[in-house]
């Protein structure tokens, strides 16, 4: 007959070997060269530096990532990668990170805030690396409407068109987006 002291025992060692497990996923994660992929189609957007990769100077135009469903960036501080969406409006690279006023977002989502401290951070595309700035765009609604339209083609199925008034979602912290730029 179980009673509740032996069944806190278990649920407590359940809980334990969870949490243990986490711990060593997490350190594990920390230590691998960019964000970890388990498949094409799940990736864990959080990994160690970048260990491997070619520095190449910055392009003239990111067109070339129009297409692409998402690169590797590293932050410098604290030295960690993730894997982010890649919306491309007119050449410009931007990166848009969404959440951010949600309890979700405000744990799930903590490298823009990293940005306050340090912009820098260093781009991965098939083995070159580019060392980048990150600039926040924060009531631009101009640059804020087309880059929402081309994050709505991309990945919303939606069809590119301009929305007006989507630059509320930017202008209120819901959605911070950054403007990829050389560092100078």
């Amino acid at each position: 007959m179980f009673t509740v002291k032996i069944l806190s025992k278990w649920a407590g060692i359940g809980l334990g070997s969870v949490l243990l497990f986490v711990a060593v996923a997490y350190g594990a994660m920390r230590m691998n060269d960019g964000p970890v992929e388990f498949y094409p189609w799940f990736t864990i957007s959080i990994g160690g530096p970048f260990r491997s990769g070619e520095l190449t100077a910055a392009p003239q135009s990111w067109e070339f990532l129009r297409e692409r469903e998402e690169i590797e960036i590293q932050t410098l501080k604290p030295t960690t990668s993730r894997t982010v969406w890649v919306p491309v409006v007119d050449g410009e690279l931007f990166i848009v990170s969404g959440y951010m006023n949600s309890p979700i977002g405000k744990l799930w989502k903590q490298w823009p805030a990293y940005m306050e401290e340090d912009n820098r951070i260093l781009i991965r595309d098939e083995g070159k690396l580019y060392e980048q700035c990150l600039q926040r765009v924060l009531s631009d609604p101009e640059k804020i409407v087309p880059v929402l339209a081309e994050l709505g083609r991309k990945y919303l199925g939606g069809n590119g068109e301009l929305i007006p008034g989507s630059e509320i979602a930017v202008t209120s912290g819901s959605i911070w987006m950054f403007e990829v730029t050389g560092c100078e």
